[in-house]
């Protein structure tokens, strides 16, 4: 018999069909917003799980499915599941990297100029009917080109932002746990975090979320930016502390920020909204099709593998037991 997947949220018809054709396949077509109670009562037959970043699995979940084997998420980043917990239970684990990075830099960048440039504040002062004449000093905004760019966390997305800083002609920090191999080719210097908020123009933060990232960029670490400073996160909620920056930017020290990226997402931070100085999009870090469908179709891969009796190919964690079939 074919193993049970669960599939949370409506994906690309064609990896649907993929799936179909080695699962006994339950999906969400319509994309409703499951319950959680109805989530936990879809789980229980069901031997793989098919997420997404904003899918929580924990304990209560897995005690709630006996018979699960896999969870594969269509993202990156893994801080919405409970890694231990599936390791005590031999659930293997997997995400996918690689195929979201150069969309993720690009709209890193997009947020990065739009914050720099006043575009949002700017644009809507004409669209209420403002303008009526040019000035000297209408909405100037911050030079990116011969700035400094400090970005923290230089993994795939960082170090594919920091090639992008290279045709601005910019100085580049960054700051990471350890020293980035490709350091000398990015022409890029690693610093302390303290010293990095200090001396950047533009700060971009893609350091993955964890606890030992979580509020990473509060209250202090936003005082030590350059008053005409921005800040863009297009990594996870809960790396800036939203409460903080909203009274930060209400202050004017940073001047500007770019989030793809909330705490409560997606329920925004009280006054976030209200900031002309905030440029807001609704985690679309990776939303061209190409990087979407390439999310999907590896997370396809990694069940099939499984199903397979194989190793998935972008394993986050894998137990023992992830070499064990996936047919009943």
């Amino acid at each position: 018999m074919k193993p049970r997947l669960l599939v949370t949220r409506a994906v690309f018809p064609e990896v649907t069909a993929l799936l179909a054709a080695h699962f006994e396949l339950e999906s969400n077509p319509d994309d409703a917003l499951w319950s959680r109670d109805d989530l936990l009562a879809r789980v229980r037959d069901k031997e793989a799980l098919y997420v997404v970043a904003s899918d929580r699995i924990d304990a209560a979940l897995l005690d709630a499915a006996p018979r699960l084997r896999i969870v594969a998420t269509g993202s990156v980043g893994v801080d919405h599941v409970d890694l231990d917990a599936c390791r005590e239970r031999g659930v293997i684990v997997t995400n996918t990297p690689d195929v979201l990075t150069e969309a993720t830099a690009d709209l890193a960048w997009a947020l990065l100029m739009a914050a720099a440039r006043r575009v949002r504040e700017s644009g809507d002062w004409l669209r209420d009917g403002h303008w009526k004449r040019w000035a000297w000093d209408q909405f100037l905004g911050l030079d990116v080109h011969g700035a400094t760019l400090g970005i923290v966390g230089m993994g795939r997305i960082g170090s594919a932002v920091a090639r992008r800083a290279r045709g601005f002609g910019m100085k580049i920090l960054y700051h990471n746990r350890g020293v980035a191999p490709n350091e000398a080719e990015l022409g890029a210097t690693r610093v302390g975090l303290e010293a990095l908020l200090r001396e950047a123009d533009h700060v971009v933060l893609v350091v993955p979320h964890s606890p030992a990232t979580h509020h990473l960029v509060g209250a202090r670490e936003l005082a030590w930016m350059k008053p005409a400073a921005t800040l863009v996160n297009v990594a996870r909620g809960g790396i800036v502390d939203d409460a903080a920056l909203v009274e930060a930017l209400r202050a004017g020290r940073p001047a500007a920020a770019g989030l793809d990226v909330f705490e409560n997402e997606p329920a925004l931070e009280a006054g976030l909204l209200g900031l002309p100085n905030a440029v807001l999009t609704p985690h679309v870090g990776s939303a061209t099709r190409s990087a979407r469908l390439g999310m999907a179709t590896l997370a396809a891969r990694n069940l099939l593998a499984w199903a397979a009796g194989a190793v998935p190919p972008t394993c986050v964690q894998a137990p023992a037991s992830a070499g064990t079939t996936g047919q009943r």
